[in-house]
Order: structure tokens, then C-alpha cells, then sequence
């Protein structure tokens, strides 16, 4: 182990004399690190007086925080330049035949420059940090208190551990530093899009939803790091020379797979049962995972409701009754047989379109979500003198059966993409991976998801409002 250590810092410590050495990199870093937190300072105190002029001080003091997460955020952006350099742009400088051509292994080359790219940017976020917090203190605006400020500092280093990794992984990938930097803005714009996520949960104050953001981007940050070293090959840095799109190439992987080796309807279906045979595991844990969350979010609404419900007058819970009564009548179009089938399947390929962009997090965060409103709803219902019981086999189970199969189904081969995308495999890359794993989602929804969100269709659209009628009656 103490061996192994060795060898990665003896590729990071290169790569960090390099850095040092390089003025271009240490005067912008310089800069950031002392102007931009004083910028932020006086931000802060000009919002803080602005809103407290007509009596909104709680939105300046949440807007505290946020300008300490934005602190911690750019220094980070201008570092990753140096990541994005870490593989390519000794290629293209000619240096790195050397550093290939040593005894080190792929791991070894491979965190070294994930360590050296890392510590600069999680520095310079740490300086400007400090400096943020010592001009508030100076300028006698209140400090976040200890909760917040190390949800916020656990947040900024998960966020720059993720978008190192990110530009690592690219520059691993990639065959020019050009082609290099324009990938970064894949890196750049959705993080800077969950930096506006996070910002809503904190003006809204919902800190311990919060935790769930630190943890979702400390799992991508582990995966993408796995993917890296899953598919990082050296050869492959010498042997690639230019980067094609080749459209045609993909759709015959996705065809291949899509299809296989089948001549008949039969034989296709027999190839999609044993492609969702070996996604059992993966199918096993979406259960469990589901079946845990609706139980905790109804234990969690049945004990956060009372306070709410004892706050409404009387006569208020019947009018939600009278609600949801005059929402189930089966002339509205949300009730149709064509809105809940395409909804059904607009919900599960946005499912599959954060899966593919997150290692399966991201699908697997919306199918959670959307199993906890279940629990919620029927906890919900156990409030208002309902059995949850009976709600739940008159109002979910009878499309649910082929819905909520369906969706396991989608969810579980989302997550097998991602498991499949960390695992080493020496005779297919990144790219030919995850065709693949896609065309295996398309495979099992077309042979049994549709199928079954048909039927769910048809009996969420025409039997299940009158039962719950019949029951709210």
C-alpha cells in the first residue's frame, strides 16, 4: 500500500512543480482568491441592507451562504483548466512519452493526476472561503451559523472533487486540448445549474434536503472517478490521433444490440428476457430501495401532518376531499387514456436522460422522489380518517401493478448502465458501453415496459377514478 502511495505522488508532485512554475496559473488563482470574495462581501452587505429596508431580512441573511457556495465555485472553474491539460496537453506538448513509457501502472498515472489536479482548486476554494467569511466578520454581517457553513464547505469540495474528475476524465478521452476545453462546458453548465438547485433549497431554508445534494454529488463524484480508472489505457493516449462523430458507426452498435442475432419476434423476446435476467440484481435493489423510501416518506408525513391539519378550520379537510373528487372526474384530460401514457413515458425517458448524464444517480433520485409522493399521499390520506390500506388497493394498486412494474423495470436498467459504465472492460470503450447499455433500456421497455404502461393506462383512465369515488363517497 505505502508502495502504491509512492508512485502516485511521484506523478502528482511533477504535475505540481509544473503548476507552480507556471505563472498563468498562479496569478489568476491569486486574484480570485482575494478579489472575487471581496466583491461577494460587498454583495452581501448591499443586499442584506436592501431587503431589510422593506422588512425581507431573512432573504439577506440565506443570501449569505449562497455567495460563500459562489466563492467557493469559481476558483475551482478557472483551475480546471490544468485538469483538462493533465492528459492531452502533455501529448500535444510532446512530454508525455516518458511518463507513459515508465514502470508506474494506469492506476497510478491516473490518480496521481486526479491528486494534483484537485489540490489546487480545493485550496484556492478554501482561501477564498476564508477570506469571504473573515471581510463578514469585519464588516459585522452575521456569519452562517456551524450547520450551514459546513454543509456549504463538505458541498464546495464535493463540487470540485466532481468537476475535477470530470475534466481528468476528458482529458483522458480526448485527442486535442481544443476538443478538450469545449467538452469542459459539460462540465461547467450543469454544475453551474445545481449551484442554482442548491441555491433554492437554501433560500427556502430546507437544509436537511440540502444533505441530500451533498451525498447525490459525492456518489457521481466516486463514479466518475471509477469510470476513469475503469477505462483509462495508455495506448489508447498514442494510439488516438482525431476524434470522430461517427452517427453511423453508433447506430450500428445500437442496432446490433437492439436487436441481436434475432430473425423472429420470438427469438427478439427471448433475447430481452435474458437481458433483464441479468439485470435481476439490479432489479432486487430498485425494489428494496423503493419499498424503503414510500414506507419513510408515509412515517414521515403521518408524523409531520397532525401539526398541519390541526392548523385547518373546519370543514377544510372535507374541501380536499371535494378536490380530489371533482380532479378524478373522468371527462378531464389528465384522466384520458392518451395523457397518462405519454406522461408515463415522457417521465421515464427524463428518467433515462439524468441517468445517463449522472451514472444512474440522477434516474434513480427521480424514481425516488416519485415512490416517496406515494408514501406521502397515503400518509397523507391516514391524517384525514382514511385507511391507508384501503387507499392504497383502491387508488394505487390497480394500475399499479403494471405501472409501478414498469417503472422498476425502467429504473433497474438505469441503474445497471451506470454499474456497467464503472466496470473495467479492456475490449470496449466509453462510448461503445453506453450505446449498448441504452439500446438494453430501449430493448426491455419495448418488450415488456410498454406493454405494461398500456394496460396501466387503461385501467388508471377507467377504472381507477370511479373506485376512488366510490370510496370518497
Amino acid at each position: 500500500m505505502k508502495k502504491n502511495f509512492t508512485q502516485i505522488w511521484l506523478v502528482a508532485s511533477r504535475e505540481l512543480r509544473d503548476q507552480m512554475r507556471d505563472w498563468r496559473i498562479i496569478i489568476p488563482m491569486i486574484a480570485l482568491t482575494v478579489f472575487f470574495p471581496f466583491l461577494m462581501i460587498f454583495t452581501a452587505r448591499f443586499a442584506m441592507d436592501f431587503v431589510n429596508k422593506y422588512g425581507a431580512g431573512l432573504v439577506g441573511e440565506r443570501m449569505v451562504p449562497f455567495l460563500l457556495m459562489v466563492v467557493g465555485f469559481f476558483p475551482v472553474t478557472v483551475a480546471l483548466v490544468v485538469a483538462l491539460e493533465a492528459f492531452v496537453g502533455e501529448k500535444e506538448r510532446g512530454t508525455i512519452e516518458p511518463l507513459l513509457s515508465s514502470p508506474l501502472e494506469d492506476w497510478h498515472l491516473y490518480l496521481g493526476k486526479l491528486f494534483a489536479g484537485t489540490v489546487f482548486p480545493i485550496i484556492a476554494a478554501y482561501l477564498g472561503i476564508s477570506v469571504y467569511l473573515f471581510g463578514l466578520w469585519r464588516s459585522n454581517v452575521p456569519l452562517p451559523d456551524g450547520s450551514m457553513l459546513a454543509q456549504t464547505i463538505v458541498l464546495t469540495t464535493a463540487q470540485g472533487v466532481l468537476m475535477v474528475s470530470g475534466a481528468i476524465l476528458i482529458s483522458a478521452q480526448s485527442t486535442t486540448v481544443r476538443g478538450a476545453n469545449l467538452l469542459a462546458s459539460f462540465i461547467v453548465i450543469p454544475i453551474a445549474i445545481l449551484i442554482q438547485a442548491e441555491s433554492i433549497l437554501m433560500f427556502w431554508g430546507t437544509n436537511e434536503v440540502l444533505w441530500l445534494a451533498v451525498i447525490a454529488v459525492s456518489i457521481i463524484s466516486a463514479l466518475l472517478i471509477r469510470l476513469g480508472l475503469a477505462h483509462f489505457r495508455r495506448e489508447g493516449l498514442l494510439g488516438r490521433e482525431i476524434d470522430m462523430l461517427n452517427l453511423r458507426y453508433m447506430g450500428v452498435i445500437f442496432k446490433n444490440r437492439f436487436i441481436g442475432e434475432a430473425r423472429r419476434p420470438w427469438d427478439w423476446y427471448k433475447a430481452a428476457s435474458r437481458t433483464l435476467y441479468g439485470m435481476r440484481y439490479s432489479v432486487l435493489i430498485v425494489i428494496i430501495m423503493g419499498v424503503v423510501t414510500a414506507f419513510g416518506a408515509y412515517y414521515f408525513a403521518a408524523s409531520k401532518l397532525p401539526a398541519l391539519l390541526g392548523s385547518l378550520k373546519p370543514g377544510d379537510s372535507r374541501a380536499i376531499i371535494d378536490l380530489a373528487t371533482e380532479r378524478l372526474n373522468l371527462r378531464t384530460p389528465e384522466i384520458s387514456f392518451r395523457y397518462i401514457f405519454l406522461n408515463n413515458i415522457r417521465a421515464l425517458v427524463v428518467m433515462l436522460i439524468f441517468g445517463v448524464l449522472t451514472f444512474s444517480v440522477g434516474g434513480m433520485l427521480a424514481y425516488l422522489v416519485n415512490i416517496g409522493l406515494v408514501g406521502g399521499v397515503l400518509g397523507f390520506a391516514g391524517e384525514l380518517g382514511f385507511s391507508p390500506g384501503v387507499m392504497f388497493a383502491v387508488g394505487v394498486l390497480p394500475h399499479g401493478i403494471f405501472e409501478l412494474t414498469a417503472i422498476v423495470i425502467a429504473c433497474a436498467a438505469i441503474l445497471h448502465l451506470g454499474v456497467v459504465l464503472v466496470t473495467p472492460d479492456p475490449n470496449r470503450t466509453i462510448s461503445q458501453v453506453l450505446i449498448e447499455s441504452i439500446a438494453d433500456w430501449f430493448r426491455v421497455m419495448a418488450a415488456f415496459g410498454l406493454p405494461l404502461l398500456v394496460v396501466a393506462a387503461l385501467v388508471e383512465s377507467n377504472i381507477t377514478p370511479q373506485l376512488i369515488n366510490t370510496f370518497l363517497k
